[in-house]
């Protein structure tokens, strides 16, 4: 049996729209709704973020907020660590996506010999530079951040030497770069991504499941597929980033795309990959009830949330 810690992650500087800073919260008001005491069950840890820079200007136009970003991924990356360490399974749940580059960096300092396998389950790719970014938002950036990738060769901004910098400092910390391979990298659900990303995900041979591939072949085949295809890997990681739904919805995020994921789609697959004793973390993400009426995003996470851990309890 694993014992579960909650890693909270109230943290939004890396988004464009705001309001993920309160995902974690509205997740919680969801629990208390269906009545369930999930978060009185585990032992949790609250990481201090970097807000208060939301109202401050922005220093690096292609890489927004990235001395605050800097800062999480120092947080995080060092609770994750001392997780594994402990022999906890860290369970994240953050505001926006940027944190997972730091998530990512966590998991490989504290196993700096294993080969990290990423199962990206997202509606966008995530693998913009301050090089390519369109928008400077570095919850754009993660997994790019963690292969170490410049993509210089398509590159659209010049880069200031602070900004510059930083973006290496992200990309070597704990010393280890790259911390996972492209090759080690499962898409599933993702439709919205540019050109520059494109050319990453080709130069790399990444895998890419769409939304149709597992409406077509079922979440279980999916899954086997996808832990056959890193069999290579010692450790494998998933992401939610729930924009992987429908938008019809996942109103209730920053960035919904239509032709997603359905909820029970999702939560079957989630479920079935804790199930593989390979996967040492997961991650659930981008939760924005500024957006929500219902408070239905949130409630769809934590059903998702419950089901996962639910499953690692009992391996």
């Amino acid at each position: 049996m694993k014992n579960i810690k909650l890693i909270e992650v109230p943290s939004e500087i890396g988004a464009g729209t705001r309001g993920a800073s309160m995902g974690i919260d509205a997740i919680k008001i969801a629990a208390l709704d269906f009545m369930s005491n999930f978060f009185v069950h585990f032992p949790s840890e609250k990481i201090p973020t970097e807000n208060n820079i939301l109202f401050e200007p922005i220093a690096s136009p292609y890489a927004k907020r990235i001395k605050g970003i800097a800062a999480m991924y120092e947080k995080v990356s060092k609770a994750v660590m001392e997780s594994i360490k402990s022999n906890f399974f860290p369970v994240v749940l953050s505001g926006d996506h940027s944190i997972a580059g730091a998530t990512i960096a966590g998991i490989k300092m504290a196993k700096p010999n294993s080969k990290l396998g990423v199962i990206w389950i997202d509606a966008h790719a995530d693998l913009h530079t301050p090089y390519t970014t369109p928008s400077g938002n570095m919850h754009g950036m993660p997994l790019a951040s963690a292969l170490a990738e410049d993509n210089t060769e398509n590159a659209v901004h010049e880069l200031d030497d602070e900004t510059r910098k930083q973006w290496n400092a992200l990309k070597n910390l704990g010393k280890i770069s790259p911390k996972i391979l492209g090759e080690d990298i499962v898409f599933i659900s993702l439709r919205d991504f540019e050109k520059e990303e494109k050319a990453l995900i080709e130069k790399y041979g990444m895998k890419v499941i769409t939304s149709n591939e597992v409406r077509r072949k079922g979440p279980e085949n999916i899954v086997r597929s996808a832990i056959r295809y890193l069999s290579d890997c010692t450790d494998i990681y998933v992401s939610f980033d729930v924009d992987c739904l429908d938008s019809s919805i996942s109103k209730g995020t920053g960035t919904p795309v239509s032709n997603g994921l359905r909820e029970r789609e999702a939560e079957d697959l989630v479920s079935k990959f804790m199930q593989n004793r390979k996967i040492c973390c997961f991650e659930i993400t981008e939760v924005n009830p500024t957006l929500d009426k219902e408070n239905l995003m949130a409630e769809i996470a934590f059903n998702i949330l419950q089901r996962s851990v639910n499953v690692l309890m009992m391996n």
